[in-house]
């Protein structure tokens, strides 16, 4: 392209320009400036590329870890991940990913109340994702929390398995299976974390810092966070009978392994915090209710979900050890912790 042309552009470009009348050109100006206004409030993610999505088997997702912690999936890789096409009529205002989970929850509704509700939570959170600054990008992206993936699979085969999902939409229940098979094993938080190299500094952060966002300054009203599951399986796991013969039975020893299993895993030095504040309560009382609301409850729901996960994949307590030290390793630690076969 010659010189000449490139000036006949610019010339363009300069003629459309005063052509617009000052009104015109005055609302072009707010609106870029509403834009931009726009993209600086949002959350700005500080780990993750283009370059290195998450990868389950062999389907990739660009994935990116936000500033306060949050990982993300971006809703395109999430729909093309689950084999869902990426064109196509939809509903104005509306996302494919959405209309997928409210009409599943539809068809649920004639046989399966509990899926219909499920799927109908989901949509939900799917038609409101999180708007983000990738690292290197000027403009806003769209994506979900990574864990949405899991429940978005969940839902689909057990779509699935009820007969609730139509003939065109089967292999998006073929690629959900083949992505709980991947995801399953090590733990959606950590495979993020590794696309994205936080992992390299998720334990650098202050321990001021990472305390004060978990540990609660007052005692929390009590809720059942521990679900049934992970008990069941911890007995399993130990090879104890389950259910005991006295309700809410638990051995001694099950703190221990709660500990090791939980706290030593979620934050550098939560376990020794939370054991600090117990002592100076004269109410000895369950150590995840001195979790905050905003960032140790849920963490801790979803560490839970992530560990009952591994437990259902394990056919041992040592097996099951193994793998969570994989997915999720202790802080400061690198052995493992054992138990002699008579504290069962």
């Amino acid at each position: 392209m010659s010189n000449n042309d490139e000036t006949g552009k610019a010339k363009g470009g300069a003629a459309r320009a005063r052509a617009l009348t000052p009104e015109r050109r005055k609302e072009i100006a707010q609106v870029a400036a509403a834009v931009k206004k726009e993209l600086a409030g949002l959350p700005r993610a500080t780990h993750g590329s283009e370059d290195h999505p998450l990868t389950i088997n062999g389907v990739k997702i660009p994935c990116y870890v936000l500033e306060d912690g949050r990982r993300i999936l971006t809703r395109q890789g999430l729909q093309v991940g689950i084999g869902m096409s990426a064109s196509g009529a939809i509903k104005a205002g509306e996302h494919r990913l959405a209309l997928f989970a409210s009409g599943l929850a539809e068809r649920a509704g004639t046989g399966n109340q509990a899926l219909a509700d499920q799927c109908s939570e989901l949509a939900t959170r799917l038609a409101n994702p999180i708007r983000f600054r990738a690292p290197a990008a000027g403009q806003a992206w769209i994506g979900y929390e990574a864990t949405i993936l899991a429940d978005l699979c969940d839902a689909i085969l057990a779509g699935r398995a009820g007969g609730f999902l139509t003939h065109q939409q089967e292999h998006i229940a073929q690629q959900a299976e083949i992505l709980v098979r991947g995801f399953a094993r090590v733990g959606i938080v950590a495979l993020v974390d590794e696309a994205t190299g936080y992992q390299k500094v998720r334990a650098k952060d202050a321990l001021a810092k990472i305390l004060e966002a978990w540990v609660a300054k007052e005692l929390q009203p009590y809720v059942k966070t521990f679900p049934m599951d992970f008990y069941e399986h911890l007995f399993r796991l130990r090879g104890l009978d389950y259910p005991p013969e006295k309700q809410n039975y638990r051995p001694q020893y099950f703190g221990v392994l709660t500990n090791d299993i939980v706290y030593e895993r979620l934050a550098p030095g939560l376990l020794e915090e939370l054991k600090k504040q117990a002592q100076r309560d004269a109410k000895k009382a369950h150590l995840h209710r001195r979790l905050t609301e905003e960032v140790g409850h849920p963490r801790l729901k979803e560490h839970l979900a992530s560990v009952v996960t591994v437990m259902k994949l394990s056919n041992d307590y040592a097996d099951f050890i193994e793998k969570l030290n994989r997915v999720h390793p202790r802080f400061g630690q690198t052995y493992a912790l054992t138990l002699e076969s008579g504290d069962r």
